[in-house]
């Protein structure tokens, strides 16, 4: 099987000291042992502050990232984007950020970066989506020959956000506006797909058109731990079957077949009679 160690949302700060530095220590050694075929970063590296100290702060993480032995990929989370570019990002890291689909044998990973940048306007805040990167999406989707994995920082599934701390009143906010365009556009493929993604800080899986979309925890979240760091990384195994694991103290396991059968279209509004 495939093995793909992941990690979000490290969220590492000014104000809290070196506590995400040390979590994402332990998660290099655990990945370090584990030996995974790559390693995925979803994003949200650091929580911003000013350019300045965001540098500092992406620079620290980066330098405890480069002591993995498995082949990283990194995407730029919103938080990632408020005062760096993605040429900013990559200089850091030391690695490219555009789109792009990597051959793991019997599955591929497409590591779909599409712009994360959270857009500030009184009237019209949130995430906007490039027509470039939705069109990227939709012609690998229709390529594609083999099972696939599609990783992005902010999920697209629509799925509920009743329960989450940060998005249960700010459900606009965890996800693309263009969400439905997005989940037409991978409907198209006709091999098995499954989706990976950050940002809303919870382990949650939501099946739409048989295609999985999971969400996994961030490593340094406490609002599911009662106050204490959640210490979250994950393991994805993919063969015939699916098999995701998060470790830490928000523990998820999931085993599953993806499918590349599609759902129907949904029935119309149900019409009913008015009765005397």
């Amino acid at each position: 099987m495939i093995r793909i160690a992941v990690v979000t949302d490290i969220h590492h700060h000014a104000t809290h000291g070196k506590s995400a530095l040390h979590s994402l220590a332990d998660f290099v050694v655990w990945a370090n042992t584990e030996k995974p075929d790559i390693v995925l970063d979803l994003g949200d590296r650091i929580t911003d502050v000013d350019k300045q100290t965001d540098m500092r702060l992406q620079r620290e993480v980066a330098e405890i990232f480069a002591e993995l032995e498995a082949p990283v990929q990194h995407l730029c989370g919103n938080h990632d984007r408020d005062n760096l570019s993605v040429g900013e990002n990559a200089e850091i890291l030391r690695t490219g950020l555009d789109n792009t689909v990597i051959d793991l044998g019997d599955w591929q990973l497409a590591v779909w970066r599409a712009d994360t940048r959270f857009t500030y306007h009184e009237t019209n805040a949130g995430f906007v989506l490039p027509e470039a990167d939705l069109r990227w999406l939709s012609q690998m989707t229709q390529q594609v020959d083999k099972p696939t994995l599609i990783a992005s920082h902010i999920p697209f599934s629509g799925h509920s956000q009743i329960g989450n701390y940060y998005f249960e009143r700010n459900a606009e906010y965890s996800t693309y506006p263009q969400s439905q365009r997005i989940r037409a556009a991978i409907a198209q493929a006709r091999v098995p797909l499954a989706c990976i993604a950050g940002h809303v800080h919870r382990n949650t899986v939501t099946t739409i058109d048989g295609i999985p979309h999971l969400t996994q925890q961030s490593l340094t979240e406490c609002f599911t731990t009662g106050g204490e760091p959640a210490h979250a990384w994950g393991l994805l195994k993919l063969g015939s079957k699916l098999e995701w694991q998060v470790f830490g103290n928000d523990p998820f396991e999931l085993r599953l077949t993806p499918s590349r059968k599609r759902s129907p279209a949904p029935l119309a509004p149900f019409v009913f009679e008015q009765r005397a």
